[in-house]
């Protein structure tokens, strides 16, 4: 399944050697006890002593202090909800207000906090929402599909955060934090097979190499068999689809001596697999349910399908501490990839007017990209101590990416007939300064500032056969250049008061910031366009509260906010163009609460959720609709453009609710018995900007199922379901050629293995 084509020399190298560290070192560990065997089993790895700690705040705290609306998740919840090869999309509503979704599958996922987000699928596409991967902010949608394994802890931080994290997070910061080197030996191997041959094998080992050095090796394979037959006769496309073989590593060296540290990290990726199914006539016409006959395990597709995907990054961070002053640090990051996918967007093989049906579609489409990105990133950073009651943070931070890709066509023969070729650039660079101020024993204040400016170019040039009508005639595109500049102040002021040692009340304000964008798909006639900067304001508040003995967490906030000149795609419609627009702006407010609980011996319940209102508000909008017999209920004007006007915003959905329990049984000889589930819940979602019958969502209900034993020697065997009650439900669509959607992923049933020491 892997071909040829897909090399990447370090990606393998970082896996095989990790791979074989930890294979060695587990042999050599089984007769030894290790204090973090106990750690390992804990049901939350973001607990200490049942206090929960983030870095929300680019220091370690307890939650209930921390004025933010976050959720931590660590331990045994995240390997459970990761498990049966899933990529980053299984954190979708398993925190209040959050939802990924991809059109691309394993490599473009894409991000929504409290309804902002970004639909658009270019590669230059910028979202609201940054991932922040071992404290590297990751700006192509690409990079954040980095696997996650192996992780000490995943924090969302929900609501601008344009102070300390600075870019692009009007919406929030998803931040994933590799577990690090450490100076006792510990690790594990963890191994699953499941249906269709979804297998899933992580592990990790690290330990002293000599007096202040310290290493961790780790490494995940992850691959389906291709489980979706492809009924379509004419042999363009593959007879199977929807398998990968995905597989990543990272090596991490860690260097103490008195107040300086060092860590360097470097990581590596290779995939290998099928794009996104794209199902044609998916939807009964009127409806959003699906056609009679929709078989998930089939399709029929003429067109060619491929992806592959190599990537390597590395980061290195330094600190050093002063001693009465504080410590500067110092992050610098690297990450670059190159992706091949391409699809049969149409999701058919039979071409009608009009077009009903399953497997019918209007025309013909297979497009594709080829996609470079590399980024450059540095970060400097001081942290005072505590002086006389107030702490300081302060730096400067400079981000440079190029973007290089091809934008591909084929003819219904599989004979490339477009390539329009981008050449692009992103610079931002930001300075930062935060303070925080204990007024009182109950009262702390905080409040900081963010000075950033972006810089983009876009280079626009090739042809496209398939449409030569003007502007393109001959199928030639002009080469055009476009610009954009913007910069913005950012900051955010929030209170701390202790109403009693168990509970804190906050409140906070908070602005954001996204840079102004270019949108440069030319293929199908449309052209370059730009979209000013985008300015969020938001205000939250809420109560944290936490039990004296540490059993209970219970956080309850309330949301408001406000974007100015907020950025929309319009994407697809008849001619499968996206361009750039800019709404007056948009609100959006909402609840949130989660709860962390042991009320028994033996039993661990979470439970999240939210309710999320959204809506676009700009009475002179407009966008094209549906080019394929779609039912749109929303105002039609006199070009026939629907009216956006109070609408809600894609992927948003009005409710996200969530649930895990854990229950063991301990035994005689030490060891233990579990049982542990998960559900996850969202309400109806819009797919696009303008609302119709077929593309309203249906809610969607997934649930996980997990029995197992541990051994007194820390081995564990379980069997596990993932989306237990098989619920199918379209979680994306595509508008321009027939009533095309996608799905979720079908029930996964398996076995599981893991030692860890």
């Amino acid at each position: 399944m892997i071909s040829k084509s897909a090399r990447s020399p370090i990606g393998r190298t970082l896996f095989c050697g990790a791979s074989a560290i930890a294979a060695l070192a587990a042999a050599s560990a089984q007769a030894q006890t290790s204090d973090t065997a106990a750690a390992a089993n804990a049901p939350d790895a973001a607990a200490q002593n049942g206090e929960i700690l983030v870095t929300a705040s680019r220091r370690e705290e307890s939650a209930k202090n921390v004025p933010v609306a976050v959720t931590a998740i660590g331990g045994e919840k995240l390997a459970v909800l990761n498990s049966s090869g899933l990529d980053i999309r299984f954190l979708s509503s398993r925190t209040p207000s959050l939802q990924i979704e991809s059109s691309f599958g394993r490599t473009f996922p894409r991000f929504y906090i409290r309804g902002l987000g970004n639909t658009d699928f270019d590669p230059n596409a910028a979202q609201p929402v940054s991932i922040v991967y071992d404290d590297v902010a990751l700006e192509s949608n690409f990079l954040k599909s980095f696997p996650v394994f192996d992780l000490q802890n995943v924090e969302v931080l929900r609501g601008p955060q344009g102070t300390l994290f600075g870019r692009n997070t009007p919406a929030g910061v998803i931040k994933l934090d590799s577990a690090k080197p450490s100076d006792t030996w510990n690790g594990y191997i963890t191994g699953s097979l499941a249906t269709y041959n979804t297998a899933n094998v992580e592990g990790a080992v690290g330990g002293p190499i000599a007096e202040g050095l310290s290493f961790r090796a780790s490494g995940i394979v992850q691959s389906r068999d291709n489980w979706v037959t492809n009924d379509d006769t004419t042999g363009n496309g593959p007879r199977k689809l929807e398998g990968y073989a995905d597989r990543a590593g990272r090596l991490q060296l860690a260097y103490t001596s008195g107040d300086f540290h060092a860590l360097v990290n470097v990581h590596g990726r290779d995939l290998n697999g099928s794009p996104r199914l794209f199902r044609a006539g998916l939807f009964v016409q009127g409806s959003n349910h699906f056609q009679p006959g929709f078989n998930p395990s089939h399709v029929s597709q003429d067109g060619i399908s491929e992806q592959n995907m190599t990537q390597w990054g590395t980061n290195l961070h330094l600190d050093y501490h002063f001693e009465g002053l504080g410590t500067l640090y110092s992050i610098t990051g690297y990450e670059e990839a190159h992706v091949k996918s391409i699809g049969d967007i149409d999701g058919g093989d039979t071409y009608t007017a009009p077009a009903l049906g399953l497997n019918v579609g209007l025309f013909p489409d297979n497009t594709g990209d080829i996609v470079r990105p590399k980024e450059f990133s540095q970060e400097v950073r001081f942290q005072s101590e505590e002086f006389n009651g107030f702490r300081l943070q302060g730096g400067a931070y400079y981000f440079h990416q190029r973007l290089k890709y091809h934008e591909l066509d084929f003819d219904t023969t599989g004979t490339q007939d477009g390539d329009v070729f981008h050449n692009d650039k992103n610079e931002n660079y930001g300075i930062f300064a935060s303070g925080e101020y204990k007024a009182t024993d109950k009262l702390t204040l905080r409040a900081g500032v963010r000075y950033s400016h972006d810089s983009k170019r876009d280079f626009v040039n090739g042809y496209d056969l398939a449409f030569g009508a003007s502007p393109n005639p001959g199928g030639v595109i002009t080469p055009s250049t476009a610009h954009a500049k913007g910069s913005d102040v950012t900051w955010d002021a929030s209170a701390t008061y202790a109403l009693t040692p168990q509970v804190n009340a906050y409140a906070r304000v908070a602005t954001g910031y996204l840079g102004p964008a270019i949108q440069d798909r030319v293929t199908f006639g449309s052209q370059q366009s730009v979209a000013r900067k985008q300015t969020t304001i938001s205000g939250e508040g809420g109560f944290k509260f936490e039990s004296r003995d540490r059993k209970y967490h219970i956080d309850l906030d309330g949301y408001w906010w406000r974007t100015k000149n907020l950025q929309l795609t319009a994407v697809g419609g008849q001619s499968n163009s996206a361009a750039l627009i800019n709404a007056d702006h948009a609100v959006g407010y909402g609840i949130e609460g989660q709860l962390d609980a042991r009320p028994i011996p033996h039993l661990v319940l979470t439970a999240g959720g939210s309710w999320n209102f959204t809506e676009i508000r700009d009475k002179n909008i407009s966008i094209g609709v549906c080019g394929a017999l779609c039912t749109v209920t929303d105002p039609i004007n006199a070009e026939g453009r629907a009216i956006i006007d109070g609408n809600d915003l894609p992927q948003a959905p009005r409710y996200v609710a969530n649930v895990t329990a854990r229950y063991g049984v301990p035994l005689k000889n030490g060891g233990e018995i579990f049982v542990y589930t998960d559900w996850a819940y969202r309400s109806s979602i819009n797919y696009f900007l303008y609302t119709a019958k077929e593309f309203r969502g249906r809610s969607l209900t997934e649930g996980g199922l997990k029995l197992g034993y541990i051994s007194p020697t820390h081995f564990e065997l379980a069997v596990f379901s993932r989306n237990i009650t098989n619920q199918i439900r379209a979680i994306s669509a595509i508008d321009f050629n027939n009533l095309t959607g996608m799905i979720n992923d079908p029930r996964i049933i398996g076995v599981e293995a893991k030692f860890h020491f």
